[in-house]
Protein backbone atom coordinates (compact mmCIF):
# COMPACT_ATOMS: atom_id res chain seq x y z
CA UNK A 1 0.00 0.00 0.00
CA UNK A 2 1.19 3.10 -1.17
CA UNK A 3 1.87 5.80 1.77
CA UNK A 4 2.33 9.67 1.12
CA UNK A 5 6.07 9.91 2.77
CA UNK A 6 4.57 13.61 4.37
CA UNK A 7 1.71 11.81 5.98
CA UNK A 8 3.61 9.07 7.11
CA UNK A 9 4.08 11.83 9.87
CA UNK A 10 0.11 11.07 10.73
CA UNK A 11 0.80 7.24 10.41
CA UNK A 12 2.99 7.59 12.92
CA UNK A 13 0.50 9.36 14.91
CA UNK A 14 -2.66 7.34 14.52
CA UNK A 15 -0.30 3.71 14.42
CA UNK A 16 -0.79 3.02 17.97
CA UNK A 17 -3.97 2.19 17.85
CA UNK A 18 -5.17 2.36 14.26
CA UNK A 19 -3.89 0.95 11.05
CA UNK A 20 -3.78 4.00 8.69
CA UNK A 21 -3.18 4.21 5.14
CA UNK A 22 -3.12 7.47 2.58
CA UNK A 23 -3.50 7.01 -1.40
CA UNK A 24 -5.29 5.34 -4.37
CA UNK A 25 -5.09 1.68 -2.82
CA UNK A 26 -6.77 2.21 -0.08
CA UNK A 27 -10.09 0.68 0.09
CA UNK A 28 -13.23 3.77 -0.46
CA UNK A 29 -15.52 2.11 1.93
CA UNK A 30 -17.24 3.75 4.67
CA UNK A 31 -18.49 1.66 7.64
CA UNK A 32 -21.54 2.52 9.73
CA UNK A 33 -20.82 4.56 12.98
CA UNK A 34 -18.75 3.33 14.69
CA UNK A 35 -19.78 5.48 17.54
CA UNK A 36 -16.21 7.11 17.93
CA UNK A 37 -12.80 6.91 17.02
CA UNK A 38 -10.19 7.10 19.43
CA UNK A 39 -6.22 7.59 19.16
CA UNK A 40 -3.69 7.74 22.37
CA UNK A 41 -2.03 10.50 23.73
CA UNK A 42 1.35 11.22 24.99
CA UNK A 43 3.30 14.23 27.05
CA UNK A 44 6.49 15.57 25.36
CA UNK A 45 8.90 17.70 26.61
CA UNK A 46 11.52 19.65 24.57
CA UNK A 47 14.38 19.98 26.78
CA UNK A 48 15.84 22.95 24.73
CA UNK A 49 13.29 24.87 25.19
CA UNK A 50 11.52 23.79 27.96
CA UNK A 51 12.72 26.75 30.13
CA UNK A 52 10.43 29.23 28.34
CA UNK A 53 6.97 27.29 29.05
CA UNK A 54 5.28 30.48 30.44
CA UNK A 55 7.34 32.64 27.45
CA UNK A 56 5.73 30.18 25.14
CA UNK A 57 2.38 30.36 26.06
CA UNK A 58 2.17 33.63 26.54
CA UNK A 59 3.59 34.26 22.70
CA UNK A 60 0.62 31.62 21.91
CA UNK A 61 -2.15 33.75 23.72
CA UNK A 62 -0.95 36.57 21.97
CA UNK A 63 -1.08 34.46 18.75
CA UNK A 64 -4.89 33.80 19.26
CA UNK A 65 -5.97 37.49 20.22
CA UNK A 66 -3.92 38.64 17.01
CA UNK A 67 -5.98 35.89 14.71
CA UNK A 68 -8.86 36.90 16.40
CA UNK A 69 -9.02 40.31 15.69
CA UNK A 70 -7.65 39.81 12.05
CA UNK A 71 -10.93 37.49 11.41
CA UNK A 72 -13.30 40.39 13.59
CA UNK A 73 -11.54 43.06 10.82
CA UNK A 74 -11.72 40.50 7.43
CA UNK A 75 -8.03 41.16 6.84
CA UNK A 76 -6.04 38.38 7.03
CA UNK A 77 -3.21 38.24 9.76
CA UNK A 78 0.62 38.50 8.30
CA UNK A 79 2.83 35.52 9.58
CA UNK A 80 5.81 37.29 11.03
CA UNK A 81 9.40 36.94 9.88
CA UNK A 82 11.56 34.01 11.75
CA UNK A 83 13.22 36.56 13.69
CA UNK A 84 10.24 38.77 15.06
CA UNK A 85 10.25 39.41 18.69
CA UNK A 86 6.53 38.26 19.04
CA UNK A 87 8.13 34.74 18.57
CA UNK A 88 10.29 32.93 21.20
CA UNK A 89 13.43 31.98 20.25
CA UNK A 90 12.95 27.94 21.76
CA UNK A 91 10.41 26.09 20.07
CA UNK A 92 7.67 23.83 21.84
CA UNK A 93 8.53 23.55 25.37
CA UNK A 94 6.03 20.84 26.91
CA UNK A 95 3.21 19.64 24.36
CA UNK A 96 0.60 17.06 24.15
CA UNK A 97 1.16 14.66 20.94
CA UNK A 98 -1.12 11.75 19.65
CA UNK A 99 1.85 9.98 19.89
CA UNK A 100 5.71 10.71 20.96
CA UNK A 101 7.46 13.58 18.60
CA UNK A 102 4.12 13.39 15.67
CA UNK A 103 1.20 15.93 15.97
CA UNK A 104 0.41 18.19 18.31
CA UNK A 105 -3.06 18.54 19.08
CA UNK A 106 -4.80 21.61 19.21
CA UNK A 107 -7.85 23.00 20.26
CA UNK A 108 -7.18 26.52 19.51
CA UNK A 109 -6.40 26.17 15.87
CA UNK A 110 -8.67 24.02 13.11
CA UNK A 111 -5.99 23.67 10.23
CA UNK A 112 -4.22 20.05 9.82
CA UNK A 113 -1.01 20.00 8.50
CA UNK A 114 2.25 18.33 8.00
CA UNK A 115 5.92 18.66 6.91
CA UNK A 116 7.65 20.28 9.72
CA UNK A 117 9.69 17.24 10.38
CA UNK A 118 10.16 16.17 6.42
CA UNK A 119 8.86 18.02 2.82
CA UNK A 120 5.48 17.20 1.88
CA UNK A 121 5.54 14.65 -1.02
CA UNK A 122 2.61 14.41 -3.75
CA UNK A 123 1.29 10.73 -4.39
CA UNK A 124 -1.27 9.66 -7.03
CA UNK A 125 -4.36 9.85 -4.71
CA UNK A 126 -3.03 13.53 -3.63
CA UNK A 127 -4.96 16.75 -5.29
CA UNK A 128 -3.66 20.07 -4.89
CA UNK A 129 -5.39 22.84 -4.19
CA UNK A 130 -5.24 25.91 -5.84
CA UNK A 131 -5.12 27.57 -2.49
CA UNK A 132 -2.16 28.24 -0.53
CA UNK A 133 -2.13 28.22 3.34
CA UNK A 134 -0.43 30.16 5.72
CA UNK A 135 -1.19 30.30 9.71
CA UNK A 136 0.35 31.90 12.47
CA UNK A 137 0.24 30.75 15.99
CA UNK A 138 2.23 33.14 17.66
CA UNK A 139 4.79 30.30 19.37
CA UNK A 140 5.68 29.20 15.78
CA UNK A 141 3.81 29.59 12.30
CA UNK A 142 3.77 27.33 8.37
CA UNK A 143 3.34 28.15 5.06
CA UNK A 144 2.46 25.94 2.39
CA UNK A 145 -0.07 24.37 0.05
CA UNK A 146 -3.74 23.09 0.79
CA UNK A 147 -4.26 19.44 -0.68
CA UNK A 148 -7.02 17.09 -0.56
CA UNK A 149 -6.45 13.42 0.10
CA UNK A 150 -8.17 9.86 1.29
CA UNK A 151 -7.48 9.09 4.42
CA UNK A 152 -8.12 5.37 5.97
CA UNK A 153 -8.07 4.24 9.38
CA UNK A 154 -8.99 0.15 9.97
CA UNK A 155 -10.62 0.22 13.37
CA UNK A 156 -11.62 -3.54 12.88
CA UNK A 157 -12.82 -2.58 9.57
CA UNK A 158 -12.41 -0.48 6.97
CA UNK A 159 -12.66 3.60 7.59
CA UNK A 160 -12.00 6.28 5.20
CA UNK A 161 -12.06 9.94 5.00
CA UNK A 162 -12.57 11.25 1.97
CA UNK A 163 -11.21 14.43 0.42
CA UNK A 164 -9.41 15.39 4.19
CA UNK A 165 -7.95 18.80 3.48
CA UNK A 166 -4.33 18.38 4.79
CA UNK A 167 -1.54 21.67 4.34
CA UNK A 168 1.73 20.28 3.26
CA UNK A 169 4.43 22.89 4.68
CA UNK A 170 6.90 24.20 2.67
CA UNK A 171 8.18 26.55 5.61
CA UNK A 172 7.77 26.27 9.02
CA UNK A 173 8.93 27.34 12.27
CA UNK A 174 8.68 26.84 16.26
CA UNK A 175 7.70 23.37 15.71
CA UNK A 176 11.39 21.12 16.91
CA UNK A 177 10.46 17.68 17.16
CA UNK A 178 7.11 17.23 15.60
CA UNK A 179 5.33 16.64 11.96
CA UNK A 180 2.43 19.47 12.49
CA UNK A 181 -0.87 19.88 14.22
CA UNK A 182 -3.81 18.07 14.42
CA UNK A 183 -6.34 21.06 14.35
CA UNK A 184 -9.98 20.38 15.72
CA UNK A 185 -10.83 23.75 16.78
CA UNK A 186 -13.83 25.02 15.78
CA UNK A 187 -13.77 25.27 11.82
CA UNK A 188 -13.91 29.26 11.73
CA UNK A 189 -11.08 29.58 12.68
CA UNK A 190 -9.53 28.20 9.36
CA UNK A 191 -11.34 31.33 7.71
CA UNK A 192 -8.66 33.55 5.94
CA UNK A 193 -5.89 31.25 6.07
CA UNK A 194 -6.45 30.25 2.59
CA UNK A 195 -5.67 32.20 -0.69
CA UNK A 196 -7.12 33.02 -2.88
CA UNK A 197 -9.98 31.81 -1.14
CA UNK A 198 -9.85 33.56 2.60
CA UNK A 199 -13.70 32.93 3.17
CA UNK A 200 -13.58 29.88 2.72
CA UNK A 201 -13.47 27.27 5.81
CA UNK A 202 -11.77 23.81 5.61
CA UNK A 203 -13.44 21.06 7.42
CA UNK A 204 -11.37 19.42 10.13
CA UNK A 205 -10.94 15.55 10.62
CA UNK A 206 -13.71 15.77 13.20
CA UNK A 207 -16.35 17.17 10.42
CA UNK A 208 -15.37 15.04 8.02
CA UNK A 209 -15.70 11.94 10.14
CA UNK A 210 -19.14 13.35 11.11
CA UNK A 211 -20.65 14.31 8.27
CA UNK A 212 -19.17 10.46 6.06
CA UNK A 213 -20.99 8.28 8.42
CA UNK A 214 -18.05 7.66 10.74
CA UNK A 215 -19.32 8.88 14.68
CA UNK A 216 -22.04 9.51 15.78
CA UNK A 217 -21.27 13.15 17.14
CA UNK A 218 -19.57 16.10 15.85
CA UNK A 219 -17.55 16.39 19.39
CA UNK A 220 -13.98 15.34 20.96
CA UNK A 221 -13.19 14.09 24.07
CA UNK A 222 -9.99 14.37 25.35
CA UNK A 223 -8.79 12.47 29.11
CA UNK A 224 -5.37 12.69 30.22
CA UNK A 225 -4.37 11.16 33.67
CA UNK A 226 -1.30 12.86 35.48
CA UNK A 227 2.07 11.70 35.73
CA UNK A 228 5.35 12.39 37.05
CA UNK A 229 7.45 10.56 34.01
CA UNK A 230 7.48 11.54 30.27
CA UNK A 231 6.79 10.02 27.32
CA UNK A 232 4.01 7.29 28.15
CA UNK A 233 1.04 6.94 26.75
CA UNK A 234 -1.51 8.12 29.16
CA UNK A 235 -4.18 10.20 27.71
CA UNK A 236 -7.27 9.69 24.82
CA UNK A 237 -8.63 11.44 22.22
CA UNK A 238 -12.12 10.42 21.46
CA UNK A 239 -13.95 11.35 18.64
CA UNK A 240 -17.73 11.10 18.71
CA UNK A 241 -18.86 10.25 21.79
CA UNK A 242 -17.58 10.17 25.46
CA UNK A 243 -16.17 7.62 27.23
CA UNK A 244 -18.38 6.71 30.98
CA UNK A 245 -14.79 4.82 32.01
CA UNK A 246 -13.07 7.94 32.13
CA UNK A 247 -14.90 10.41 34.37
CA UNK A 248 -16.78 10.28 37.75
CA UNK A 249 -20.07 11.70 38.13
CA UNK A 250 -21.98 14.09 35.38
CA UNK A 251 -20.43 16.15 32.79
CA UNK A 252 -21.27 19.75 33.40
CA UNK A 253 -22.21 21.56 29.61
CA UNK A 254 -21.03 25.12 29.17
CA UNK A 255 -22.16 26.68 26.37
CA UNK A 256 -19.26 28.65 24.13
CA UNK A 257 -19.06 32.17 25.41
CA UNK A 258 -20.58 35.57 24.10
CA UNK A 259 -17.30 37.85 25.03
CA UNK A 260 -14.90 38.58 22.32
CA UNK A 261 -12.23 36.95 21.56
CA UNK A 262 -12.94 33.92 23.76
CA UNK A 263 -16.56 33.51 21.50
CA UNK A 264 -14.19 32.43 18.92
CA UNK A 265 -12.43 29.50 20.38
CA UNK A 266 -13.83 27.22 22.79
CA UNK A 267 -14.26 29.68 25.02
CA UNK A 268 -16.35 29.85 28.41
CA UNK A 269 -17.33 32.01 31.30
CA UNK A 270 -15.69 31.18 34.45
CA UNK A 271 -14.90 32.31 38.19
CA UNK A 272 -12.20 31.52 39.97
CA UNK A 273 -11.05 32.20 44.13
CA UNK A 274 -7.85 30.59 45.74
CA UNK A 275 -8.95 28.56 49.00
CA UNK A 276 -12.31 29.83 50.37
CA UNK A 277 -12.53 33.14 50.83
CA UNK A 278 -9.73 35.08 47.86
CA UNK A 279 -11.47 35.94 45.02
CA UNK A 280 -9.03 36.16 41.67
CA UNK A 281 -11.72 36.15 38.71
CA UNK A 282 -15.53 37.28 38.65
CA UNK A 283 -17.43 36.10 35.97
CA UNK A 284 -14.80 36.03 33.30
CA UNK A 285 -13.87 34.85 29.79
CA UNK A 286 -11.37 32.07 28.79
CA UNK A 287 -10.83 29.61 26.64
CA UNK A 288 -9.98 25.46 27.11
CA UNK A 289 -7.11 25.03 25.14
CA UNK A 290 -4.74 21.88 24.49
CA UNK A 291 -2.08 23.95 22.76
CA UNK A 292 -1.29 25.61 25.68
CA UNK A 293 0.73 23.83 28.48
CA UNK A 294 0.02 26.19 31.55
CA UNK A 295 -3.50 27.57 33.59
CA UNK A 296 -2.97 31.01 32.19
CA UNK A 297 -4.91 33.85 34.55
CA UNK A 298 -5.03 37.86 34.31
CA UNK A 299 -2.37 39.40 35.26
CA UNK A 300 -3.90 40.84 38.70
CA UNK A 301 -5.69 37.58 39.41
CA UNK A 302 -2.36 36.26 39.06
CA UNK A 303 -0.72 39.01 41.89
CA UNK A 304 -3.72 38.12 43.82
CA UNK A 305 -3.28 34.38 43.80
CA UNK A 306 0.89 35.01 44.34
CA UNK A 307 0.56 37.43 47.27
CA UNK A 308 -1.51 34.81 48.77
CA UNK A 309 0.27 32.20 48.45
CA UNK A 310 4.19 33.73 48.56
CA UNK A 311 5.36 32.28 45.51
CA UNK A 312 8.36 34.32 43.71
CA UNK A 313 8.95 34.50 40.15
CA UNK A 314 11.66 32.09 39.04
CA UNK A 315 13.89 33.71 36.23
CA UNK A 316 15.99 31.11 35.12
CA UNK A 317 13.57 29.14 34.87
CA UNK A 318 10.22 31.33 34.00
CA UNK A 319 8.09 29.32 36.37
CA UNK A 320 6.52 31.01 39.58
CA UNK A 321 8.22 28.71 42.74
CA UNK A 322 7.23 28.07 46.35
CA UNK A 323 9.24 26.41 49.27
CA UNK A 324 8.23 23.04 50.28
CA UNK A 325 6.62 24.75 53.16
CA UNK A 326 5.24 26.74 51.12
CA UNK A 327 3.77 24.33 49.03
CA UNK A 328 2.72 22.62 52.26
CA UNK A 329 0.50 25.50 53.13
CA UNK A 330 -0.72 25.94 48.86
CA UNK A 331 -4.89 26.06 48.97
CA UNK A 332 -6.84 24.94 46.01
CA UNK A 333 -8.05 26.99 43.33
CA UNK A 334 -11.97 26.98 42.79
CA UNK A 335 -13.36 27.22 39.36
CA UNK A 336 -16.98 27.83 38.65
CA UNK A 337 -18.04 26.97 35.60
CA UNK A 338 -21.89 27.42 34.62
CA UNK A 339 -22.78 26.95 38.19
CA UNK A 340 -20.42 23.81 39.09
CA UNK A 341 -17.58 24.28 40.93
CA UNK A 342 -14.46 22.18 40.39
CA UNK A 343 -11.33 21.82 42.64
CA UNK A 344 -7.87 22.42 41.12
CA UNK A 345 -5.97 20.64 43.99
CA UNK A 346 -2.47 22.36 45.51
CA UNK A 347 -1.05 19.28 43.73
CA UNK A 348 -2.70 19.82 40.54
CA UNK A 349 -1.29 23.48 40.69
CA UNK A 350 2.55 22.60 40.59
CA UNK A 351 4.76 21.29 37.95
CA UNK A 352 6.02 16.99 39.16
CA UNK A 353 8.71 17.90 41.21
CA UNK A 354 10.50 14.43 39.68
CA UNK A 355 10.56 16.21 36.40
CA UNK A 356 12.40 19.47 37.98
CA UNK A 357 15.40 18.82 36.26
CA UNK A 358 13.67 18.88 32.87
CA UNK A 359 12.95 22.77 33.32
CA UNK A 360 16.24 23.71 35.03
CA UNK A 361 14.79 23.25 38.11
CA UNK A 362 16.11 22.79 41.74
CA UNK A 363 14.92 20.01 43.87
CA UNK A 364 14.74 22.06 46.85
CA UNK A 365 11.45 24.12 45.06
CA UNK A 366 8.50 23.40 44.27
CA UNK A 367 6.95 25.26 40.55
CA UNK A 368 4.18 26.00 39.54
CA UNK A 369 1.86 25.52 36.61
CA UNK A 370 -0.30 28.98 37.33
CA UNK A 371 0.94 31.90 34.95
CA UNK A 372 0.20 35.32 34.05
CA UNK A 373 -1.75 35.80 30.53
CA UNK A 374 -0.32 39.06 30.16
CA UNK A 375 -2.91 41.41 30.56
CA UNK A 376 -5.27 42.31 33.31
CA UNK A 377 -8.70 41.01 33.85
CA UNK A 378 -11.61 42.72 31.46
CA UNK A 379 -9.46 41.62 28.32
CA UNK A 380 -12.49 39.28 26.73
CA UNK A 381 -9.59 36.20 27.51
CA UNK A 382 -9.31 36.00 31.10
CA UNK A 383 -8.33 32.61 31.36
CA UNK A 384 -6.68 29.69 29.56
CA UNK A 385 -7.14 26.64 31.12
CA UNK A 386 -4.26 24.74 29.34
CA UNK A 387 -3.51 20.96 29.36
CA UNK A 388 -2.26 21.62 32.86
CA UNK A 389 -6.10 21.88 34.08
CA UNK A 390 -7.34 19.60 31.34
CA UNK A 391 -5.19 16.51 33.01
CA UNK A 392 -7.06 16.95 36.27
CA UNK A 393 -10.45 16.97 34.22
CA UNK A 394 -12.46 15.37 31.53
CA UNK A 395 -13.03 17.59 28.63
CA UNK A 396 -15.24 17.67 26.07
CA UNK A 397 -15.33 19.63 23.01
CA UNK A 398 -19.11 19.67 21.48
CA UNK A 399 -19.19 21.57 18.15
CA UNK A 400 -22.79 20.29 17.51
CA UNK A 401 -24.29 22.15 20.44
CA UNK A 402 -21.79 24.82 20.70
CA UNK A 403 -20.81 24.38 24.37
CA UNK A 404 -17.58 22.58 26.29
CA UNK A 405 -17.96 19.97 28.68
CA UNK A 406 -16.11 19.38 31.88
CA UNK A 407 -15.92 16.81 34.58
CA UNK A 408 -13.73 15.09 37.61
CA UNK A 409 -12.15 11.97 36.91
CA UNK A 410 -10.50 9.61 38.73
CA UNK A 411 -7.46 11.69 39.06
CA UNK A 412 -9.22 15.14 39.85
CA UNK A 413 -7.86 15.13 43.28
CA UNK A 414 -4.28 12.23 42.75
CA UNK A 415 -1.04 13.74 44.83
CA UNK A 416 0.75 12.10 41.88
CA UNK A 417 2.81 15.51 41.30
Amino acid sequence: MQISPALSSLVAALWVLLPFAVGTDATPVVRAQTNSVRLPMAKRINATGSAKILERDQARVRGLRARAAARASGHRLPIPGRDSGSVPATSQAVDYVVNVNTFIVDTGSANTWVGAGQPYQQTSSTRETHDTVEVFYGSGAFIGTEFDDLVSLDTGGPLTIFGQSIGGATDSFGFDGVDGILGIGPVGLTRQTLSPDETSTIATVTDNLFSQGAISQNLVAVSFEPTSSIGNTNGELAFGATDRSKFVGAINFAPITSTFPSSQFFGIDQSLRYGAFTPLLFESAGIVDTGTTLLLIASDALQAYTAANGAVFDDDVGLYRLTPAQFADLKSLFFNIHGVVFEFTANAQIWPRALNGAIGGSPDFVYLIVGDIGSQSGSGLDVVNGMAFIERFYTVFDTDNSRVGIANTPFTKATTN
